[in-house]
């Protein structure tokens, strides 16, 4: 079977799940047809690069910190007290209730000693591999531009997501496999959606390609109907006759010769997606590992699993959301406003065991130490209940001032700890780490400088830093 069963009006669809998106926006950085504008500049490597490949765990609705990786003992003591402040925080509801303590347990662990919570056991076991970063902080409070924000330093839509970056700067190690993809929860995308993956003003190979779950994770990658081989050759023929008269009539031109070379990078998926999707080619244990077969884990699971197998193959960036809409009852996402112990314990039992597994798979198999691994939200919760001024409510409202992410694997020093946040978590004191010096410290652990690699558009250099970022060296190894 080849690519040319397709009906034609399929080669042309450049539609971001479609086989023309699939097949065109990976295609030829490898081989270079497609050139970038007059202003392309892509670095040199400026340092020593520790990553060759990424997967991204992108916490959708805001994770508590408090709760999770970022310990605070003084809670305890204050739980049911008025936080102090000059003036009103800039929170999504604006309701400031009391202080309220730790819905789950801390405690030491591993070697480090690092201080993690019980809702994340799973992950809490590979703590000497993780580096917290616990003074993060977000210019925005509002779910949609802060996703972007995080996922493309700005936060208005338009501009290229990080995995788009990479791909820009460093290229494909792959011609047979996208090398940006994403892989988004199954109960739905993120608010926002696609722009979160989006390449923005960069060449559209750049952009973020999505896989599903199921038989047929590319639409449009496999005919409608089973074609015998005589039509599958004149398919072929007429497609080739087609595309030569047109390049005759109008010369080179390198969007259509790239248009032409993406039909064979499909017809290679034909078999690359197949292959790469099998998960029951993997050993019962590593299935049971990554809790594939379980209802609670199964989609994280093989999401995990699956982006084990991309990253392997040599797909550059893995994007892997976990949680979809942020509205609803019960909420499809980590928007705790309601109960965080209800939604964040849901939440992090579809995910903790996967990820802890996709952490020791990958060093179990040597790729941790040339493998970045990300784990991020795009803001934290309020130390304080989300309620009446003299309650203490179980829920917890949006914080951009301080929250918790961390990083694993390549080139960032494990078993460590970066920033703090003030006595009770809700401000960042020590060392804040804004969106734009961690895309710097991304950029950096891949060898790039995040100040040269830039893209010509609208009279500006643009870069995924903008005009700011420092590279968070206390995190580097």
């Amino acid at each position: 079977m080849t690519i040319n069963q397709l009906e034609r009006r399929d080669f042309l669809n450049w539609g971001i799940q479609g086989l023309g998106a699939t097949a065109l926006l990976s295609m030829l950085q490898h081989d270079g047809l497609l050139r970038a504008a007059d202003g392309d500049r892509k670095p040199e490597v400026a340092s020593e690069p520790k990553a060759k490949r990424a997967i991204h765990i992108c916490l959708v609705g805001g994770m508590s910190h408090v709760d999770s990786f970022d310990y605070k003992p003084k809670l305890q003591s204050l739980h049911g007290k008025s936080l102090k402040y000059d003036k009103k925080p800039d929170i999504f509801f604006g309701r400031v209730g009391l202080l309220r303590k730790n819905d789950w347990e801390f405690k030491p662990r591993g070697k480090s000693g690092l201080m993690i919570s019980e809702m994340f056991p799973h992950i809490a076991e590979m703590a000497d591999e993780l580096c917290v970063l616990k003074s993060m902080v977000s210019n925005s409070a509002n779910h949609t531009p802060a996703l972007f924000v995080q996922n493309s330093g700005f936060e208005f839509n338009g501009f290229p997501a990080m995995g788009s970056w990479l791909s820009y700067g460093l290229g494909s190690e792959t011609n047979s496999l996208p090398s940006f993809v994403v892989l988004p929860d199954g109960r739905g995308g993120p608010n926002g959606g696609a722009t979160n993956w989006s390449n923005g003003f960069l060449p559209a190979q750049f952009q973020g390609v999505v896989l599903r779950g199921g038989k047929r994770p590319v639409r449009d990658l496999f005919p409608a109907r089973p074609l015998d081989e005589g039509a599958d050759q004149a398919t072929r023929q007429f497609i080739n006759a087609v595309n030569r008269g047109h390049r005759e009539r109008v010369g080179d031109d390198p969007v259509l010769a790239a248009r032409i070379r993406s039909y064979e990078l499909a017809a290679k998926m034909q078999l690359s997606i197949p292959e790469v999707s099998a998960l029951d080619g993997e050993t019962q244990q590593t299935q049971d590992a990554y809790g594939i077969n379980d209802k609670q884990t199964a989609d994280m699971g093989q999401r995990c699993l699956m982006g084990r197998r991309l990253l392997e193959r040599g797909v550059r960036f893995v994007q892997l959301f976990s949680g979809g809409p942020i509205a609803g009852s019960p909420r499809a996402s980590w928007d705790a406003h309601e109960s965080v112990q209800q939604n964040h314990g849901h939440e992090a039992g579809r995910i903790d065991k996967p990820v802890g597994a996709l952490l020791r798979d990958l060093k179990q198999r040597g790729l941790l130490k040339d493998t970045l691994v990300l784990f991020t939200t795009e803001f934290g919760r309020t130390p304080f209940a989300q309620s009446a001024a003299n309650q203490v409510g179980p829920g917890r409202d949006h914080n951009r001032y301080g929250f918790s992410c961390w990083l694993a694997g390549a080139g960032v020093k494990p078993g460590t700890s970066v920033g703090s946040t003030d006595e009770v978590g809700w401000k960042a004191v020590e060392r804040p780490i804004p969106w734009h010096d961690f895309h710097a410290t991304l950029l950096h652990l891949f060898g790039i400088d995040h100040e040269k690699l830039t893209y010509y558009h609208n009279g500006i250099q643009r870069r995924l830093t903008n005009v700011h970022g420092d590279v968070v060296e206390e995190c580097l190894a």
